[in-house]
């Protein structure tokens, strides 16, 4: 497999009366063809707008991207104009966007959002364009598809409003979705459905996800590897297999010990991580996670960790990484 995307130091800022957010701040990571990445980290962390980033659909102002290269298929993102930008967009790069009421456009019929993509980006005749739409939907699991076409978005219930999103992501078969945590509204039984979707068209058709998420379960079950961002940065990446057996990064433990496990007794309280996420406009000097950090020592408090190998492909931005054990605890 080759690489398909490539961030590298990518930092995009918001300018707001009250100072500057730095929602990404140094944001380093790639995607290979074909592979699940997730990106995991409380809310706020800058998962979404890393993503947006690579869109270029950060809003301007307040938002600015400030530094950085995304490299897709060789080309710098960054650096295109906007025609070439609205190529790629939706043709070759799609998103799927949280919220679908919000995404999709309420006085357009489905039919007519989906066969729109078709005609901007792949000059696809009207009816041609249709018999598309419909075996997109079919595809995903949307019954009756044919009649479904001339339907709007509020005659369709939250999971299927994915679903279609979903369609419209994949109708031009493109190389990479960015899935911004495509089940937040959805019941437990609904989000399975719409991840074990995602996963097997991504077996399927080649397709390489970034699955933006806060849910850890979904990562054990759906990613390769694993991106996790605290206050705009990743302080730890690795498989899967390390993030869940052999974290390395205080704050990877604190969120996976704040979730409820089956191995453990049923009166087992949780760990939760104390404390709040840090301000973004005032970030403490040194680790952003310090505050809340029960493992810190002096040197977290005056100096940023480098994001650093601890292992073969696994990377750690902790000044005492080599120090915790897999238990949690920390190594004398």
């Amino acid at each position: 497999m080759g690489t398909l995307l490539e961030v590298k130091d990518l930092r995009t800022y918001f300018f707001t009366p009250e100072g500057v957010v730095k929602a990404v701040d140094g944001v380093t990571y790639d995607v290979q063809e074909g592979e699940t990445m997730a990106l995991v980290g409380e809310s706020g962390c800058g998962k979404s707008v890393s993503a947006l980033s690579i869109m270029g659909l950060i809003p301007n102002p307040p938002g600015r991207i400030m530094g950085g290269q995304v490299f897709f298929q060789g080309e710098n993102l960054l650096e295109l104009d906007d025609e070439r930008m609205r190529q790629i967009r939706g043709k070759e790069i799609a998103m799927v966007f949280q919220e679908p009421m919000t995404s999709l456009n309420p006085v357009l019929t489905i039919g007519r959002q989906l066969t729109e993509t078709l005609e901007v980006h792949l000059q696809t005749p009207k009816e041609e364009a249709e018999k598309r739409a419909v075996e997109v939907l079919k595809l995903v699991g949307i019954p009756d598809a044919e009649n479904r076409l001339s339907q709007y978005p509020h005659q369709f219930s939250g999971g299927m409003r994915q679903r279609v999103m979903i369609a419209m992501a994949l109708s031009c078969h493109p190389k990479l979705i960015l899935a911004d945590e495509p089940t937040t509204a959805l019941d437990v039984t609904i989000q399975a459905q719409i991840l074990e979707l995602l996963k097997d068209l991504s077996q399927r058709f080649g397709v390489a996800i970034i699955m933006i998420t806060h849910n850890l379960g979904v990562v054990a079950r759906y990613a390769d590897r694993v991106n996790v961002m605290y206050a705009g940065k990743v302080v730890e990446r690795g498989s899967s297999r390390d993030i869940y057996y052999h974290p390395r990064h205080p704050y990877t433990l604190g969120l996976l010990r704040s979730v409820p496990r089956l191995d453990q007794p049923k009166k087992a309280k949780l760990d939760p991580i104390e404390g709040q996420p840090p301000d973004l406009v005032n970030l403490p000097e040194g680790c952003s996670f310090v505050p809340r950090c029960k493992f810190a020592v002096e040197k977290c408090r005056h100096e940023v960790p480098p994001l650093v190998p601890v292992d073969t492909g696994h990377l750690s931005a902790c000044w005492i990484a080599e120090e915790l054990g897999d238990d949690g605890e920390r190594r004398a």
